[in-house]
């Protein structure tokens, strides 16, 4: 690639709406650029990139014995009115409609579309095992698009559907991709934990997630480092360090506690530890009127109050919804409310605790297990540092990931929807079971950014760099320095290395800025000692800074 007479630039301030190192480094360094929203176009180097990551995984689910195919993003509506997946998409999912009126989406994933495939050649349990994959794009109309490339509402996904006969053909099939995906990450050189995950909208019987550790990540990683259990915040299982020590029961007392609507307020007037509060949290459950109760120093978590109650939605309840019952908001306690109470499964085991008196300006003191009403119990609550390991009984540390892959055990959730069955050895018919599998490339991409980088620009990668090695002519008046530079790159061209020839009428500190900008892995700098048959070799990683002449050059460069 010449730079002169090639769509290249770079931008040489920040990018004012960008609130993500990668996203800021890869629209200033020209790999994307934001049209709206959450929607990017990919620039030649991005889309080298891109391929560069989509191949690898290629090659790794083509050996995992995958076949790729490819589906259409505009989709019959019906495919997720049929699975019931319309309404868990809700206003995520895009809709539309064509000249015949006929309700389209554009597809959001494609379970669906694979599982109406694979109709048209199960037949019998000798049809399976395989495996379909694409690399697709999706749609999903994101709330709220930030931190560029990581959540989007247009993107490309590697999608891959496994189908076998039993759930143990299930297991095999899902290591089998699970392994791919290892290898796919270490290939990339990228620092990840592999998290038990909630199986969300998808459903199914088993989610785990790839997370890409990076302080900018959404998700909360927990994991443990005396052993291998790790999680995601959405389903790490609470254990207290310390646990509540067990009292003889006072009797119970209500007292005043004006002008104190909140938790923190009630324990600083009461002078108590808010780990012997009870708090409640007032919410609107597919519309029913639901109140959680849990220990003064936890917050709700609401995928597990949404699993535990086999829910869709959650948000805080109006004073319309609350009217319904008897609660008063601020002093709200778990006794003889006329409303669905849930509670966390720690409030069993704690004693003589403070909470709400359901009556304005009061709570009340020396409140037992005995001594409340619930209609269901369950761990509700969001694990803290400093709780333990559910394997080893450590304690948990904390980081923050972002989700670049994530693999399912569908079992047969959407084979029965969808209609996929096939005659067993006996001729009955029976159910197929499906695993799913998901890598996101832009946030790949933009993970390896996240995690490699510096002040100057992006540090990528040898096999994920759009090109290996940039040339720098620092005069482009001088014709030694252009016989040089043809030189090397026609001869590494000549060699099947990528390279980038800035042969550009621009100052030299340009021309070194936007080399460290798009973070080329290797430079060669043909300057003043050209004459002379010697270049300065340099790594972008800072690992090697030396002069050669140009046959050790270009042998260094062989060799790397």
């Amino acid at each position: 690639m010449r730079l002169k007479n090639s769509f290249f630039f770079t931008l040489r301030e920040d990018v004012r709406d960008e609130d993500s190192i990668s996203g800021n480094l890869l629209v200033k360094a020209g790999y994307i650029k934001k049209t709206s929203a959450g929607v990017y176009m990919m620039l030649p180097l991005g889309l080298r990139v891109q391929n560069k990551i989509e191949n690898i995984i290629r090659k790794h689910m083509n050996e995992a014995g995958g076949q790729e195919v490819k589906m259409p993003a505009l989709i019959a509506a019906e495919y997720y009115e049929d699975s019931g997946r319309m309404k868990g998409f809700g206003p995520s999912i895009f809709k539309l409609k064509d000249r015949n009126n006929k309700d389209m989406v554009l597809g959001p994933t494609h379970e669906e579309l694979f599982a109406y495939a694979a109709k048209s050649m199960i037949r019998s349990y000798k049809n399976m095992p395989f495996n379909l994959y694409q690399f697709q794009t999706k749609f999903r109309d994101e709330p709220r698009a930030r931190f560029g490339l990581v959540r989007v509402k247009e993107f490309v996904m590697k999608d891959a559907y496994s189908f076998d006969a039993d759930e143990k053909g299930l297991d095999v099939s899902y290591h089998k991709m699970f392994d791919a995906y290892k290898k796919s990450f270490d290939e990339m050189g990228i620092n990840y934990r592999i998290v038990k995950a909630d199986t969300g909208v998808m459903g199914g019987l088993l989610s785990e997630e790839f997370q890409a550790i990076a302080p900018l990540g959404e998700d909360t990683v927990i994991y443990c480092d005396d052993c291998d259990y790790s999680s995601n915040l959405e389903v790490a299982e609470v254990i207290r360090a310390e646990k509540h020590i067990k009292e003889e029961a006072k009797p119970m007392q209500e007292v005043e506690t004006p002008h104190c609507e909140s938790i923190e307020d009630v324990a600083k007037y009461l002078k108590i530890d808010m780990k012997d509060t009870v708090k409640a949290l007032i919410m609107n459950v597919d519309g029913e009127l639901v109140i959680f109760f849990m220990n003064g120093e936890r917050e709700l978590n609401e995928s597990k109050a949404l699993k535990l109650l086999k829910a869709n939605e959650i948000g805080f309840a109006d004073d319309e919804l609350i009217a319904t019952s008897n609660a008063v908001p601020g002093y709200c306690g778990p006794i003889d409310l006329n409303c669905k109470v849930v509670i966390d499964k720690e409030v069993l085991e704690m004693n003589n605790f403070c909470c709400g008196a359901n009556k304005k300006g009061y709570h009340l003191i020396n409140v037992n297990p005995e001594n409340i009403h619930y209609d269901v119990v369950g761990d509700i609550v969001n694990a803290k540092e400093g709780d333990l390991c559910p394997k080893c009984g450590k304690p948990l540390k904390f980081t923050k990931g972002i989700e670049i892959g994530n693999t399912f055990k569908l079992g047969t959730k959407y084979s029965k929807a969808m209609g996929l069955q096939y005659a067993d050895i006996d001729n009955k018919l029976q159910d197929v079971w499906m695993g799913s599998y998901g890598i996101g490339l832009g946030r790949t991409m933009a993970a390896i950014v996240e995690q490699s980088h510096d002040d100057k620009g992006i540090i990528w990668p040898d096999n994920i760099a759009p090109y290996k090695v940039i040339i720098l002519q620092m005069s482009s008046k001088d014709e030694k320095q252009t016989e040089i530079a043809e030189d090397i790159y026609n001869r590494l061209n000549q060699s099947g290395i990528e390279c980038m020839l800035d042969d550009r009428d621009e100052r030299p500190g340009v021309k070194f800025n936007d080399a460290e900008l798009i973070g080329i892995p290797y430079r060669i700098t043909v300057g003043k000692k050209a004459a002379e048959g010697i270049v300065e070799f340099k790594s972008r990683d800072g690992s090697i800074n030396e002069e050669y002449t140009i046959e050790e050059a270009i042998n260094k460069i062989k060799s790397l």
